[in-house]
């Protein structure tokens, strides 16, 4: 019995690596570059938003389509009879058209208006990439950070287990408490929590970035890049001139002018429309009709009274201008402030990344010195666990540190209108 229970360890064992190892090899490297790419053609918002671009373009087509001649054609056959009378056929067929003169300009401001909301829509895209872009960078740097803190723990659950053993053996010589073997032991769980923890956050990452990316599955993808800034960051931009070039605040600019073609399309409503028409066709009682008709001539056409429809209109197409033009200033202090909050994130970011690097090397130091002091007895237990647990937090600081530096600077890539074609 005892060979076919061997035989099942190793059987068991060795389906454990297989599988651990696939794991790790089915992780596809991925570089930030290759993240834009796929975001760029599979991120279903983005799609949307090039949807609603060429809705407006088909909205200046419509428009457009005012101005040129309206034809239409018709043909008919007809048999009557009445009073008695032998019944009589009637056919016909022809073609009859118009063309708009003059409407007070109002086909022409329609089609400012569906122009500008074009460029608003357009806009509308480039705000739409640039939030993508923040959010798959957020997603990157989250899979960083969690690939890293799988690093780290592993490392903590290894320096945690040598301590344990370091506190057993002066435990067992009757030179340290219980306390403290406890306390060592509880470490070394800790630290085998903390790595389970780091991988669920991995398996969490990955999911966020196929979001970002557009895919519907889990794909399991390693990050393969390191903390470090896209730019060189010691210069202040001019915020006033930069914040008049976001896409957020020129389609409120275009939104604006909109509105204001939209104002005049309202008051053209008072002015006549002019039309010029004619007609060409052909009546007969026989088929096919041999008779030529055709007419010529123009109309003009004013509405004198309809409720106050227009006038109701118009107040509120000014309305409209109105609260455009303050959405126009309020969102132009609005992006003054982001600009100058994520500016100021950075540059903390930035300098925090040099200050926590700094702690963890006095920390790594101090663990160094102290670890040798407790194994030659010269420090207790509770002043070495202190400085332990001080150069834990510190790697784990120093981590967040730089994730969050790239998730600072992603903000500031957005706030200045970074979109996803920022980074070719």
């Amino acid at each position: 019995m005892k060979p076919m229970f061997n035989k099942k360890v190793y059987l068991s064992i060795f389906l454990f690596t297989i599988s651990v190892t696939h794991y790790a090899y089915s992780e596809q490297p991925v570089t930030w570059e290759e993240c834009v790419r796929e975001a760029k053609e599979n991120n279903p918002e983005l799609m949307s938003a090039a949807e609603k671009v060429k809705q407006a373009k088909r909205n200046i087509d419509i428009d457009i389509s005012a101005t040129l001649p309206q034809v239409d054609s018709d043909l008919s056959g007809k048999r009557s009879q009445a009073g008695g009378k032998k019944p009589a056929n009637a056919y016909s067929y022809g073609m009859t058209g118009s063309q708009l003169v003059f409407d007070g300009f109002k086909t022409s401001s329609e089609i400012s208006n569906s122009m500008k909301l074009l460029q608003a829509e357009e806009y509308n895209y480039d705000v739409t990439s640039s939030n993508i872009r923040l959010n798959l960078r957020n997603a990157f740097a989250s899979l960083m950070r969690a690939q890293g803190l799988i690093f780290i723990t592993e490392d903590i659950a290894k320096r945690r287990k040598q301590n344990l053993e370091l506190v057993k053996l002066r435990y067992e010589g009757g030179r340290e408490h219980r306390g403290a073997l406890l306390t060592a032991e509880a470490d070394v769980a800790q630290a085998e929590f903390d790595i389970a923890q780091a991988k669920r956050g991995v398996v969490l990452s990955q999911r966020e970035l196929c979001k970002e990316l557009g895919f519907s599955n889990l794909r399991p993808m390693k990050a393969a890049e390191e903390f470090l800034l896209e730019k060189d960051y010691s210069v202040k931009p001019v915020l006033d001139y930069m914040a008049d070039t976001t896409p957020f605040l020129r389609e409120l600019i275009s939104k604006k002018e909109a509105s204001k073609y939209n104002l005049n399309s309202k008051e053209a409503d008072f002015f006549p429309k002019v039309y010029v028409s004619g007609s060409l066709g052909k009546t007969d009682s026989s088929w096919p009709p041999g008779g030529d008709d055709w007419s010529g001539g123009f109309s003009v056409s004013l509405p004198l009274f309809e409720g106050g429809r227009r006038i109701a209109e118009t107040k509120k197409a000014r309305s409209a201008f109105r609260q455009a033009k303050s959405d126009e200033r309020s969102g132009r202090d609005s992006v003054l402030v982001t600009l100058e909050r994520t500016w100021k994130n950075l540059q903390d970011a930035i300098t925090n990344v040099s200050v926590q690097k700094k702690f963890l090397l006095a920390n790594e130091e101090r663990a160094k010195i102290t670890r040798a002091q407790y194994s030659n007895g010269l420090t207790s237990f509770n002043d070495w666990i202190i400085i332990e647990d001080n150069l834990v937090k510190s790697q784990k600081a120093y981590l967040n540190a730089q994730a969050e530096m790239l998730v600072a600077e992603a903000y500031w890539i957005q706030a200045i209108g970074g979109t996803l074609e920022y980074d070719e």
